[in-house]
């Protein structure tokens, strides 16, 4: 579906007049000819990410503009997966991975101020800033109604979680991102769930597309298991307050 092309850590995802839809900076719906996925080095200090995006792409000869990934992981880790009517490219580095314990009975679960104060000894949150992140472009030959595109973000996402928890215990990082794309002129398909034969399709190139980019990004390296053994991450060990509806 996309013809890929990597230039100065920016590898660009082109196919005329798509659909996207965006998690990441700048996101949301749009049409466009292309989708990015733009390396940032270690330490990044920008904060102008309009010029920073546009500096990039004008660099790397890039004359289209589309939905922009940024990412701490090299652009010759990305990896890309076919089945069916559905491609996906990504690249997944995971040296700042977001746990979501749950390991606790939810029904002893009562007042949120009961629950310990995790922050209270973790000075995770003043280290230097992340550089991984996992991030996913999905396409999908097919022409989606607009909820069914929205879906195939919640899709991918879904199965991201499932292949990062069995190969580094966390379901994500804490800068993830899903770039989502249909072809307006496809057969049209109303749902995308699980069960469609796009959401299959996604749910298999995925995991394929995140083990391979990970299997190339930690071949000389054990993969962090958790926030323990990562260089950054996040621990949501707070407790909500829940009661019947």
């Amino acid at each position: 579906m996309f013809e890929a092309t990597r230039r100065d850590g920016v590898c660009r995802l082109a196919r005329p007049e798509t659909r996207w839809l965006s998690t990441g900076y700048a996101g949301g719906e749009s049409r466009a000819d292309a989708a990015f996925n733009v390396t940032v080095p270690e330490g990044w200090p920008e904060t102008d990410l309009d010029a920073y995006v546009e500096r990039r792409l004008s660099a790397a000869g890039f004359d289209e503009r589309g939905p922009t990934l940024l990412t701490g992981v090299g652009q010759e880790h990305a990896r890309r997966a076919r089945f069916g009517p559905v491609e996906v490219v990504a690249t997944a580095g995971v040296s700042n991975p977001a746990e979501l314990p749950i390991d606790d009975d939810p029904r002893e679960w009562g007042d949120a101020s009961d629950a310990p104060d995790a922050a209270a000894d973790d000075d995770r949150d003043d280290r230097d800033g992340p550089v991984g992140t996992v991030n996913v472009f999905v396409g999908t030959t097919r022409s989606l109604e607009p909820g069914a595109l929205a879906n195939l973000v919640a899709v991918a996402a879904e199965a991201k979680a499932a292949t990062l928890l069995a190969r580094c215990g966390a379901p994500g990082t804490t800068t993830d991102a899903v770039v989502a794309a249909c072809d307006p002129a496809g057969d049209p398909a109303t749902f995308s769930g699980s069960a469609t034969e796009v959401g299959n399709a996604v749910r298999v190139c995925v995991r394929d597309a995140v083990l391979a980019s990970l299997g190339s990004r930690y071949d000389a390296e054990p993969i962090p298991r958790g926030v323990d053994e990562a260089n950054y991450g996040v621990v949501a060990d707070d407790r909500a307050t829940v009661a019947p509806v």
